[in-house]
């Protein structure tokens, strides 16, 4: 959750929450007595009609996968039609869009909007009581307000490292490193003793910096409160811990990285689209990534058995654990006509407990009960952990922090992107960064009314 279009809402209208995001002519809030629990799938609504308009992130398969998709739902829904349109810089242009109110039908609700808001954009999918019978509820806490669901995820993801086995078996490397001392040791045997780039940063893409972010809760932790407890309302969070745990110990491993050369020679040059291969072919040794990229590194080339996943190499009193959240959401838009909005919870429902994407993205299905996949069955005896809600009154309160401080975690990636910069530069030590960096949070802090 993060701060809902506030620059965008703010300098180019004031929204009428009956009109649920409004635009010139304001567009009417249609509501729905059905609830995306409530459909039996095949038997209910056969013969509704509608043409779905679903925006996605996910430009690579909308031709392929996403069209294989639509044929096999309209088996069971012959007369309801679904449009992908794919947008590259989606992050942005969803977000932009929302403030509309005439995008489509379905899309992947952007990680800027806020849980007090969601009802201004996105149609009730039901009761966050009922959903969590079918669903992970820890799952659907992200885009839940007042135990109402307005999204659930297309699947979850675990925050890890991607890396070429045959490359860390070249290097000498016996064992996955568990801490990150072990971690720097590997990356410095590929440099010595491979071809291999040891760990490709992906700094040029931008937006594949914020995977460092996602690391420094529960993750580092082990503790499900500490994104609430130790990061929103903690003192001086960056700082070092003195344990190889923490916030400080991911965002130094990277600074240690950089600093002693084991990262690629000039990160503005760095190619997204490219290192998938690279890494397949093992010019990479590995990347920081979250598993939605396992299958996509799998399949850049001829050496899928290559491909591993291991936690980030963080251990905490003797054990490990990496922290586990659903990645976008699906929501509807609530100025959709009724029949579009049952429509699109019928091909949502379909997409999360017919399809097989969330497995087949190397993903952990928010259905319950459903088996991990393959692809990350190397991880067992690491703990998975996610992070606790906070309290309803602080819903928000992470993203007033987190916007004011303008360190942008899990937004922008700004933290380990000047971590980059600066310890390629050798301008700022990792000291010198942690402590501006708490000066920022604090006074954020402050300025929300949070006291020690």
């Amino acid at each position: 959750m993060k701060r809902v279009l506030t620059v965008v809402l703010g300098a180019t209208m004031v929204m009428s929450l009956t009109a649920c995001g409004g635009k010139k002519e304001k567009v009417e809030k249609q509501e729905v007595d059905v609830t995306i629990d409530q459909i039996k799938l095949g038997e209910d609504y056969t013969d509704i009609k509608a043409d779905l308009k679903f925006l996605t992130h996910k430009t690579d398969v909308v031709d392929t996968t996403f069209k294989g998709y639509v044929e096999e739902f309209q088996k069971m829904y012959p007369n309801i039609n679904v449009e992908y349109e794919g947008i590259t810089n989606y992050a942005d242009d969803i977000t932009t869009r929302l403030t509309t109110g005439d995008w489509g039908d379905i899309c992947m609700i952007p990680m800027t909007v806020d849980k007090d808001e969601l009802g201004n954009y996105f149609a009730a999918l039901g009761e966050k009581e009922k959903l969590s019978e079918i669903y992970e509820g820890k799952f659907l806490e992200a885009y839940s307000y007042e135990d109402t669901s307005y999204g659930v995820p297309s699947m979850a993801n675990v925050q890890g490292v991607v890396y070429n086995k045959a490359v860390f078996e070249d290097a000498g490397i016996t064992e996955v490193p568990k801490t990150p001392d072990e971690f720097l040791d590997a990356l410095q045997k590929i440099k010595d003793n491979t071809d291999a780039i040891p760990l490709y940063t992906n700094f040029a893409a931008g937006w594949t910096m914020t995977a460092w972010d996602a690391y420094i809760d529960g993750g580092a932790t082990g503790d499900p409160d500490f994104a609430y407890e130790g990061l929103t309302k903690g003192e001086n969070p960056f700082s070092d811990r003195g344990d190889g745990t923490g916030p400080y110990a991911v965002y130094n491993t990277l600074y240690e990285a950089v600093k002693r050369g084991l990262t690629e020679e000039d990160p503005t040059t760095t190619d997204w689209e490219g290192s998938k291969g690279m890494l397949n072919s093992g010019k990479i040794g590995c990347m920081a990534l979250g598993s939605w990229s396992l299958v996509q590194m799998q399949q850049a080339g001829d050496n899928a058995d290559d491909i591993g996943y291991m936690a980030f190499p963080i251990t905490v009193d003797g054990k490990q654990y990496i922290a586990a959240g659903g990645d976008y959401n699906y929501g509807i838009n609530c100025n959709s006509s009724t029949d579009n909005q049952i429509a699109a919870m019928c091909y949502i429902k379909w997409l999360l407990e017919e399809s097989g994407f969330a497995q087949g993205e190397g993903g952990l299905s928010a259905v319950i009960g459903a088996e991990m996949p393959d692809a990350l069955a190397a991880l067992e005896g690491v703990e998975l952990v996610v992070n606790n809600p906070a309290p309803s009154e602080d819903v928000n309160l992470f993203n007033d922090v987190n916007n004011e401080s303008e360190l942008g975690i899990n937004v922008s990636g700004a933290i380990p992107k000047e971590i980059v910069e600066e310890a390629t530069a050798g301008t700022k030590t990792m000291e010198d960064m942690v402590n501006e960096w708490n000066e920022k949070w604090t006074a954020a802090q402050e300025s929300n009314g949070i006291t020690y």
